[in-house]
């Protein structure tokens, strides 16, 4: 049975539909996001993490990475970073920007920001975490959200306490990967402490893991009582996820991209990229997300090893009309510059083993 889903609220910001993009490093820049925005059914769109220390020491990059559109709203800038002052200086930063959400991130386990306090590391110093969300609550009007682990050791589950002292530092939202610092992205996550939490505090509570489908999305909201759940990896693979379980949600017949959809889809990807940094960074952007957006199609992995060895956006974009032409036709994809109309026959096995 499909549990009812309702929208909620952030203080007075509602999340419509409950999903939200996960913040993923090097992932979710400002195209990634308006991208997946307009793909539909995104109801909160998260900056990548930014280092307080880049911000406040006006590093370019991390000025830019705070950077958002208003098709993107609502929009939550996400920091990290172990020092009080400093945290507090971002937080004002992003208001100042006019971000609608300022969170905490309070999950990276990435070792370079732990050992400075930061990220999860922050989940086994609980007085130094209050000092940061009370510093911050004091500085800024906009809503503070928190986006916490399971624990830092797999030994040391203390999420549920996590969000007690979140909760009682005025944070607004808590969301939970169901993973600890130890276990970085191995195994699974953990749902149970996502209704734990839930079912402990009063705050809207969403949980984040694991999510690549519109079963999975419902079956965590249905075992949990979560508020929202956040997707990330697997809005890389499909980047119309969230509107097809808004779909699903409201009882619509779930959209179903065409190959002429994907297609449109990394053409704009690429575009907007182009439009946003220098030519190098923006293919290697580009390769990312056809790596991901391109598994399970047919041919998908020659296309990748063709896009991968190109090093040009004519190249790109003639990688691209080569494989599209080709399966939009029914014949099989050779690979980089092959004339289309000379490609060989596989047989059957040779075409299930392809991709």
């Amino acid at each position: 049975m499909t549990p009812e889903i309702k929208p909620f609220k952030i203080r007075d910001i509602e999340i419509s539909p409950p999903l939200i993009l996960s913040p993923m490093a090097g992932v979710t820049d400002v195209s990634f996001r308006r991208l997946l925005k307009r793909c539909g059914g995104v109801g909160l769109t998260v900056s990548e993490f930014i280092s307080v220390e880049g911000l406040t020491r006006n590093n370019p990059k991390s000025k830019r990475q705070m950077r958002f559109y208003t098709d993107e709203r609502p929009f939550a800038a996400q920091i990290f970073g172990g020092q009080p002052e400093r945290m507090r200086m971002a937080a004002e930063m992003a208001e100042e920007v006019g971000a609608d959400i300022l969170d905490i991130n309070c999950g990276c386990p990435a070792p370079k920001v732990v050992k400075h306090g930061g990220g999860s590391g922050l989940l086994r110093d609980h007085e130094r975490l209050e000092t940061i969300l009370k510093e911050i609550k004091k500085a800024i009007t906009i809503p503070l959200t928190i986006k916490i682990r399971a624990g830092f050791y797999d030994h040391t589950i203390n999420a549920v306490e996590t969000a007690k002292l979140a909760e009682a530092c005025g944070v607004e939202h808590i969301a939970l990967h169901g993973r600890t610092k130890e276990q970085g992205y191995r195994g699974l996550a953990n749902w149970d402490l996502v209704k734990q939490i839930k079912e402990t505090v009063s705050v809207p509570v969403s949980g984040s893991g694991d999510i690549t489908t519109i079963d999975q999305a419902f079956a965590r909201f249905r075992e949990t009582g979560c508020d929202g759940v956040l997707i990330g990896r697997g809005g890389m693979a499909n980047p119309w996820i969230f509107r097809q379980i808004e779909d699903t949600m409201h009882g619509r017949e779930v959209f179903q991209p065409t190959l002429a959809d994907k297609r449109a889809l990394l053409l704009e990807y690429f575009d907007m990229l182009r439009e946003d940094m220098p030519i190098t960074p923006a293919i290697n952007r580009m390769k990312q997300l056809a790596g991901q957006f391109t598994r399970g199609l047919v041919g998908g992995a020659l296309f990748r090893t063709s896009l991968y060895h190109s090093h040009s956006v004519d190249e790109i974009l003639n990688r691209i009309e080569e494989y599209f032409t080709a399966i939009e036709a029914g014949l099989p994809y050779v690979g980089e510059g092959a004339p289309i109309e000379e490609a060989p026959e596989l047989d059957s096995c040779e075409a299930a083993t392809v991709s």
